[in-house]
């Protein structure tokens, strides 16, 4: 039989048994070296899963680490959204702030346990409470602070007598009590920044019969909103709740 011969891309015979020795190695030694497009153009690699694409994909414009970068960009966005609410809890709390009604002194208006909210930038941005208005302020050396009714405004005098609060000599017209006014007779006189405040509970309250005018400075806010429990919930500046004295001349 004759010897199996064969020829390599020279033109040598090639016996047979050589001809794995002189295979390719690779696909390409066989073709024109160097390729026009082999090693000259970048592999895009898919950055989640390791596989190359063509482009033409799911993955496609997707460059190696891109997931890393997705990553970021999720953790910059979630930074931005707490700096954006702390922002806003911070602007929020300048605006108003929650108190807890602790004592008998507003009832029937509000009672013990109500929470509320109270605007402290009213007043800054106007020209202070209004007779009928509910406050809260710290003042008179006490370290907690009080919630009561605006009764009596800077320059009037005041006084009591016969359950019933004047101002100037007229009687303070308020519906929202359910009982007489009792305090000392001796007139009250309000300076340029001064206020009367009476709790709506008379008989239950210490204010300004006890511890005199209350300095405008020592007002925190008004009172605007009972927000608890959630069957009370409602504005205080309804007329039936905080009503400003009708007095004529």
């Amino acid at each position: 039989m004759s010897d199996m011969r064969t020829r390599d891309k020279t033109g040598q015979d090639i016996a047979a048994g050589d001809f794995r020795s002189h295979r390719p190695r690779f696909e390409r030694d066989a073709m024109a070296w160097p390729p026009t497009a082999w090693d000259d153009q970048p592999v895009a690699v898919d950055g989640a899963i390791g596989q190359a694409v063509d482009g033409s994909g799911p993955g496609a414009g997707r460059t190696a680490g891109s997931g890393d970068l997705s990553a970021s960009a999720v953790a910059v966005e979630a930074l931005q959204t707490l700096l954006l609410a702390l922002v806003l809890f911070v602007g929020l709390r300048v605006v108003v702030q929650n108190y807890v009604v602790e004592s008998y002194s507003m009832e029937p208006t509000l009672y013990e346990g109500q929470q509320i909210w109270v605007n402290k930038l009213l007043y800054k941005l106007s020209d202070g409470p209004e007779r009928g208005d509910i406050i809260v302020f710290q003042s008179w050396n006490q370290d907690k602070p009080f919630i009561k009714r605006v009764v009596g405004l800077p320059g009037e005098t005041i006084t009591v007598h016969d359950g019933q609060v004047y101002a100037d000599g007229y009687p303070v017209d308020e519906p929202y009590l359910g009982q007489p006014t009792n305090g000392s007779e001796t007139p009250v006189v309000l300076g340029a920044d001064e206020y009367f405040v009476l709790g709506d509970n008379r008989g239950n309250s210490g204010d300004s019969r006890s511890y005199g005018s209350l300095p405008g400075d020592d007002i925190i806010g008004k009172a605007w909103l009972r927000y608890w429990p959630p069957r009370a919930v409602g504005l205080l500046t309804d007329p039936g709740v905080s009503h400003a004295a009708d007095r004529s001349d």
